[in-house]
């Protein structure tokens, strides 16, 4: 059964504030960076800010005017007027926290109640709203945060000179990828009727995966970039075209439209880069080894080109440094990863009969979930 609890409430409205601190400090950094002359650090900042903002308020739009079919045309130019000014986000917020409060404030209880008992209602209202913020703040870490984190571990492993606001940077950018990817996690979860809930440790086990994993990734295109910017450009450009074309080889469902079905698999592909995405119902152990396997040998590739190619930089304390970093984030994401999945995915200890492979992407979830928003994407 589904729950919306007051602690749930909360969390929300901290997400709503980390969202808000977010966008100041990259508007904060951009104009420090800026004030110092390094106009390039800037605009790319603003950039990565500005393409996330524009491709969630397309996904969010999309989906309210998906939700509203049929109804009032004013207030879907209203929430498009909204979502031209890049405020979208903060709709959906205001519909998460009025459901919300409703059911963890004003309903004590659903059990035993229909599914078309107002409270059941109310229950799943809110959840598919927390799951779509979700969804958003997911395509954002890896189109602004993920992207931002590796600029300012590359700025200063090439200058060396730190400031306090790129370390606030760095602070934001590990919190928003940290929250992004338990908090869909954990409503992905919530939207089965049929399944568990995450369970403490393994939240906390699932994080270290992702964060430490994709943190040596990080390190390790930061380490090609100060060989080549070329080299990183073409790289990155070759991982997505990888990742596109595993999303047409997947025959994701995910819109309604084309154009929107190839928006989506254009964002996992980029979320491919940095992370592995399982974006249908399926098992994905070969797929997340092999993925995986080709980090190891890229990462390893790249620290032995530093050994061969400038071997004076190995005496610097810093390369020593980050290749410490780099191995050991890799080695306990991988193992990290291996406990999770053999000992704490949910599907280990939930009943037997409601078992199956866990997915990030809502396209395998909808094959699934039979309520809420993602049954207008069924086919």
């Amino acid at each position: 059964m589904m729950k919306f609890t007051k602690q749930n409430f909360f969390i929300l409205v901290g997400g709503m504030i980390i969202y808000v601190v977010d966008i100041g400090v990259d508007f904060w950094v951009a104009s420090r960076y800026f004030c110092q002359g390094q106009y390039s650090w800037s605009i790319l900042i603003l950039c990565f800010r500005g393409l996330s903002s524009i491709i969630t308020q397309i996904f969010s739009y999309e989906w309210f005017k998906n939700d509203w079919e049929g109804s009032d045309t004013g207030k879907l130019k209203l929430v498009f007027l909204v979502h031209l000014f890049h405020c979208g986000i903060f709709i959906r917020y205001w519909f998460a926290l009025k459901y919300g409060c409703q059911v963890a404030f004003k309903q004590t209880s659903s059990r035993g109640t229909s599914e078309a008992d107002p409270s059941n209602f109310t229950l799943k209202q809110a959840t598919d709203a927390v799951t779509d913020i979700n969804m958003l703040r997911v395509f954002k870490t890896f189109l602004e945060t993920t992207p931002q984190l590796f600029l300012q571990i590359y700025i200063l492993m090439e200058h060396g000179k730190t400031h306090f606001f790129q370390y606030a940077a760095i602070i934001m950018s590990f919190c928003g990828i940290s929250l992004s990817m338990v908090d869909y996690q954990t409503s992905l979860r919530k939207s089965l009727d049929d399944k568990d809930e995450f369970r403490v440790l393994s939240k906390f086990m699932y994080l270290f995966y992702k964060l430490l994993t994709i943190t040596s990734w990080i390190l390790s295109i930061s380490l090609i970039t100060l060989l080549s910017v070329r080299i990183s450009v073409i790289l990155m450009i070759f991982l997505w075209i990888c990742g596109f074309s595993w999303t047409l080889k997947q025959h994701t469902t995910f819109c309604k439209s084309k154009k929107m079905e190839y928006l989506y698999r254009t964002v996992v592909g980029i979320i491919l880069i940095f992370s592995f995405f399982n974006i249908k119902g399926r098992r994905t152990k070969v797929c997340i080894s092999i993925y995986y396997a080709t980090h190891t040998v890229v990462t390893l590739g790249i620290l032995f080109v530093y050994m061969f190619w400038k071997p004076s930089i190995i005496k610097e304390i810093c390369f020593k440094i980050v290749s410490i970093l780099t191995i050991s984030s890799l080695v306990l994401g991988i193992i990290s990863l291996v406990v999770y999945y053999s000992h704490l995915h949910p599907t280990t200890y939930c009943r037997p009969q409601a078992c199956s492979d866990e997915v990030d992407g809502v396209a395998g979830q909808r094959e699934r979930v039979k309520i809420g928003r993602f049954q207008n994407f069924l086919m």
